[in-house]
């Protein structure tokens, strides 16, 4: 079972690097951890909360590194 939610993490995140461009995923990042925090509710899930920090992470990483004035890889 663990083996198959890990495929699904990396499949989302990787749909996510693929199919959304780098702005976007901030914003979709922020919505999850937003609605995350609603998981109480039969919609919303707590497990918005860390896709939402994962996917946001996506591009918060290349900013740091860019103000930090390492190259971006």
């Amino acid at each position: 079972m663990t083996d198959r939610i890990k495929k699904i993490w990396e499949g989302t995140l990787d749909w996510t690097e693929r199919k959304l461009p780098p702005g976007l995923r901030l914003v979709v990042g922020l919505l999850l951890m937003v609605f995350g925090v609603f998981g109480f509710m039969p919609i919303f899930g707590f497990w918005m909360l860390p896709l939402g920090v994962a996917v946001a992470a996506l591009d918060v990483k290349p900013l740091i590194r860019r103000f930090r004035g390492k190259s971006h890889s």
